[in-house]
């Protein structure tokens, strides 16, 4: 079977690869890799726009109560600062869990958009290649969204600073598109899956369930400013890159960022299948 097929049947979704007992079908699941230590952050790179790489302003990304959190208590006004904290690897086919919830009030002068808003950047640009001022890292953002108490508001959407997708065989070119998620509302944990197929398949998963889906993430587009040209090759194909989480302006916490390998299972389609099926229905 070419892999192009394998990864065409992810889009039944990941509960659906195959109609055998699941006994019959268990394979050994690969250990996590704990993105995350719950005691520092040992191994992420931060980037906070107007400031240098590794430049931790106002102690925005901090490591409490076994949590890492985003706060702006050090923050006279937001000031489109938006901040990112990357792990110092990049990752090319795996299966990114996060655990987070938002709380707390907005820091002074966030814009409205960004009010419970925070996101997990996949196959992102390496850290170290951003400018000053750059605002995003060129890559595909997972938006990660909170309710208000009252109106539907997704989470897990998709959204592409110097990025575009392929959706329904057709290149994708609007900043961002809604998920079929249900709405999260107030302090609750939501955990969000990400299965990431090198240049290929990308799914958005929340409860077991895909919620939204594309493929042949690459670079283009706009929504991303002041970055090195060197750094946006447009059309070029996004097979890995690095993993980051936002800083936003909206307080959030994260218990969890873990991620499966999926590398050494990719020239073997049917095992992928199953090992993705197995690890989206642990908790």
């Amino acid at each position: 079977m070419k892999l192009k097929n394998a990864f065409a049947a992810l889009s039944i979704g990941v509960l659906l690869f195959s109609s055998a007992p699941l006994a019959a079908q268990t394979v050994k699941t690969p250990k996590p890799i704990q993105l995350f230590n719950g005691k520092d952050m040992k191994n992420w790179i931060i980037k906070i726009r107007q400031h240098e790489v590794g430049d931790n302003y106002a102690n925005t990304f901090r490591v409490e109560d076994g949590l890492l959190k985003v706060r702006y208590d050090g923050y006279k006004s937001f000031d489109k600062q938006y901040g990112h904290i990357a792990y110092d690897k990049p990752f090319s086919a795996y299966v990114l869990r996060v655990q987070y919830r938002f709380v707390g009030e907005q820091a002074p002068e966030g814009e409205g958009w960004a009010w419970r808003n925070s996101g997990a950047m996949l196959h992102g640009q390496d850290p170290r290649t951003m400018l000053k001022n750059q605002d995003f890292p060129i890559s595909i953002e997972g938006q990660l969204l909170g309710g208000d108490g009252k109106n539907e508001r997704t989470t897990s959407n998709l959204c592409t600073p110097g990025t575009n997708v392929v959706m329904n065989e057709k290149l994708f070119t609007p900043h961002c598109i809604s998920s079929k998620s249900k709405t999260y509302h107030g302090d609750q944990w939501v955990t969000a899956d990400f299965v990431v197929l090198g240049d290929s398949v990308i799914q958005h998963i929340l409860e077991g369930q895909v919620v939204l889906e594309y493929n042949k993430p690459q670079i283009g587009g706009g929504s991303v400013s002041d970055y090195d040209p060197a750094q946006k090759k447009d059309g070029q194909l996004l097979k890995q890159g690095y993993i980051s989480l936002q800083s936003e302006s909206h307080p959030i916490d994260f218990k969890k960022v873990e991620l499966y390998n999926l590398e050494p299972y990719m020239k073997d389609p049917k095992k992928l299948d199953k090992i993705v099926q197995q690890i989206i229905k642990q908790k």
